[in-house]
């Protein structure tokens, strides 16, 4: 048997035994697509974070992993690119939809890296009070066995592939990842297409943090980079500043009515993202993202989350109960 056919049985089973615990979820019915971004870097969209795939002769590397249900087709879906074998995998943070498939490739041998705060909140677990969710910790296969603490640089398929520590934004543990010959930035989940963010203030995040890490980036973009979103299609950079450009405006309203001291009720009646929700609000509904942001200028005032809020962030089934409620707030 090979590895990765292994793999995909380990996997298979594991999902298999912890299927009981889960949340409903119509696995089977989930497809990976897969895109061309440049000569070898890849996107593969599926349920959950965006995952980036480097592949040539060195082998596979891949960025984010989803959840441990799709294991086995993520994998084949790296299958149809290369036959060579995954090598390595990197977390852009910790949340559960971007690491869920770690443990499963951890005990495949998949060396695993990451930012030493992702280490820490993964073997640690914790809590997102935002969204009343604590996260036990994970399992010792479904952890980074290499940490860093501003970068880290794979030199392998032709390239020199950076992963670039961020100051807090979504989480404490943001990394960017940059592939400077092939021009290609895999974003993490500071920056989403055609979306509201979530933003994880429990985890060290902040709204004014996600626009100093979209500042970071923008000098790093041009007209010819492709970028990998969190989550989402393949973006322009124009979408990258029509983004920081919501945000910021959002932030703005947000924090000088919190300041205030409007209560939650009054800033989200103010509605003071109207006219971005249009664009914005298809996935995460307006008034769920007034409160996520509300939640980090006045975090003591904030309202109980809303049981829609709750709906859009119910933990996913990953391959051991020590990581089936690590959170899903893409």
């Amino acid at each position: 048997m090979t590895r990765s056919a292994a793999l995909m049985f380990a996997a298979a089973l594991e999902v298999c035994c912890t299927s009981a615990l889960a949340q409903p979820k119509d696995w089977d019915a989930i497809q990976i697509k897969s895109s061309r971004v440049s000569e070898h870097v890849y996107m593969l969209e599926g349920e959950g974070g965006n995952i980036g795939v480097s592949a040539g002769d060195d082998g596979v590397f891949l960025i984010d992993d989803q959840y441990a249900p799709l294991t086995p087709k993520v994998v084949a879906a790296v299958k149809e690119i290369s036959d060579k074998p995954i090598r390595f995998l990197i977390n852009t943070h910790w949340h559960g939809d971007h690491t869920g498939g770690n443990e499963n490739l951890g005990k495949a041998g998949v060396l695993i890296i990451a930012h030493d705060n992702v280490y820490k909140r993964l073997s640690e677990g914790g809590v997102i009070e935002l969204l009343k969710q604590s996260y036990p910790p994970a399992s010792k296969a479904a952890l980074p066995v290499i940490t860093f603490n501003d970068t880290a640089t794979l030199h392998l398929n032709g390239d020199d592939v950076t992963a670039h520590h961020l100051p807090p934004a979504h989480t404490d543990g943001d990394s960017y990842i940059q592939f400077r010959k092939e021009n290609v930035i895999h974003t993490g989940d500071v920056f989403a297409s055609y979306r509201y963010p979530f933003i994880d203030v429990q985890s060290g995040g902040s709204v004014r943090g996600v626009v100093r890490a979209i500042d970071h980036l923008l000098p790093l973009i041009d007209e010819k980079t492709k970028i990998i979103p969190g989550h989402g299609g393949l973006p322009s950079k124009k979408d990258v500043l029509a983004y920081r450009r919501m945000i910021a405006t959002v932030a703005d309203r947000v924090e000088s009515m919190a300041k205030a001291g409007k209560s939650l009720q009054e800033v989200i009646a103010a509605k003071p993202t109207r006219d971005f929700d249009e664009q914005w609000g298809k996935f995460r509904k307006p008034d769920v993202f007034v409160e996520i942001v509300y939640s980090g200028f006045a975090p003591k005032k904030a309202a109980d989350v809303s049981a829609e809020t709750s709906k859009h962030h119910q933990a996913r089934p990953t391959a051991k109960p020590a990581l089936n409620s690590l959170p899903d707030p893409p």
